[in-house]
């Protein structure tokens, strides 16, 4: 006879029985479960749900000094990088507190102006290690007006939904690293007459997300599903940090360095460092770049990474943490072999990384063409130790091709 497997009742007892593979359930055996079940969820969600007045809040110099750890100089974009995470988990620690006061803290949306391989997207990954909050990297390049060919501004939320495993409350207070934002500038000074579904279409559609609104995010991205349901989460506590090369911005700042020195007035010409332009960027420059006004007042915090000299990328060599000769080391080491690379060698690298102007990015390429061979043969023999001398490194990069090595 039929009856529930867990109360024991019959079908003539209960209203209906639920059949499965090797039982049944009745109508309130069923409820009960899910009550069981949502209250265990919620449970559970409470013990995961991050409290930020529990923890020990890092200070701005404690968050440098982890940064000093993995990123040579910029000591400038430091401090503001430092800051602005500070005081965003300042912002959520009070979020919801009551007060005496309706003072309400705004958030400082930033945005880094440096050339290509200064570390800007390392300062970011770097950050993004000692964070409690979700926090992902996102690239403006592929972004592009909704309908069109590329990713819809929402994407940037749902890679933050993913890296806060779709817990809605801990995205909104997460921080997103928009990559490349230069790439969308527009195309002339004056606003497009045509579409500009990559540019200036993209900076319109971004300002509803700086701004700090309610927007309904695809959970599984935009186009490929259009039968899912929308996530709405609001970016009121989203804190989001921009960066970009602006190359040719600099032609820019000088231009207008220029207009303000008014006949012969050599002390102000001569007070101008022509090597470090970025260092005089204002955001005024950024809109002659073809950021739109609305993009730069919702990023009120502009800071520049300097150009980095022959001492810096002297010591990006060897000095930081994940420094490219300790990870080329631990590489060889793993397979038994000890590497060791001479001195003048590292002089090398670093004069070529200077002349190629391809900042700490070019300093890889260069190892990388030097090792290659040697990465590729020695796991096979049986050698113990190896050293990299000037005359080895010099053979193997003139044999490369050094166009591709300058465009790297």
């Amino acid at each position: 006879m039929d009856k529930c497997s867990f109360c024991g009742r019959k079908r003539s007892e209960v209203k209906f029985l639920i059949s499965g593979i090797n039982g049944f359930i009745c109508e309130e055996c069923s409820v009960r479960a899910y009550e069981i079940v949502a209250e265990e969820e919620t449970v559970q969600k409470e013990k995961n749900k991050f409290d930020f007045n529990k923890v020990k809040l890092k200070k701005p110099v404690e968050i440098k000094s982890f940064l000093d750890q993995y990123v040579i100089g910029q000591e400038h974009a430091k401090k503001v990088l430092s800051v602005a995470v500070y005081n965003h988990y300042k912002r959520l620690s009070v979020h919801g507190m009551p007060d005496d006061d309706d003072v309400e803290i705004d958030k400082s949306n930033i945005i880094m102006v440096g050339a290509t391989g200064t570390g800007k997207t390392l300062l970011a990954k770097t950050i993004a290690k000692m964070l409690h909050v979700p926090f992902t990297i996102v690239d403006a390049t592929v972004l592009t007006e909704a309908g069109y060919v590329g990713e819809d501004i929402e994407s940037l939320l749902t890679r933050l939904l993913q890296a806060a495993d779709y817990d809605v409350e801990k995205a909104e207070q997460g921080i997103v690293f928009i990559d490349e934002i230069d790439k969308i500038a527009r195309k002339g000074d004056n606003p497009s007459i045509t579409r500009d579904v990559s540019g200036e279409g993209v900076q319109q559609g971004l300002l509803k997300l700086l701004e700090g609104s309610v927007v309904n995010v695809p959970p599984k991205g935009g186009r490929k599903h259009p039968e899912q349901s929308m996530i709405p989460v609001n970016t009121k506590n989203i804190l989001f940090i921009a960066g970009g090369a602006f190359d040719g911005i600099e032609k820019k700042i000088a231009r207008r360095l220029n207009t303000q020195v008014v006949g012969f007035d050599k002390k102000s010409r001569e007070k101008t460092d022509k090597d470090n332009f970025l260092q005089y960027i204002t955001p005024q420059d950024l809109k002659s770049f073809g950021l739109i006004p609305e993009i730069i007042g919702r990023m009120p915090v502009l800071t520049h990474l300097n150009p980095l000299d022959r001492k810096a990328l002297r010591a990006i060599l060897t000095e930081p943490k994940n420094s490219i000769i300790k990870q080329y080391v631990k590489l060889f080491k793993i397979d038994g072999i000890e590497l060791k690379i001479k001195d003048d060698v590292l002089e090398y690298i670093v004069d070529k990384a200077i002349e190629y102007k391809t900042g700490a990015r070019g300093l890889r390429s260069i190892c990388e063409v030097i090792m290659t061979d040697a990465m590729f043969e020695l796991p096979s023999a049986k050698i113990k130790k190896f050293t990299v001398d000037l005359k080895y490194a010099k053979s193997k990069l003139e044999k490369a091709d050094v166009q591709k090595l300058k465009t790297a």
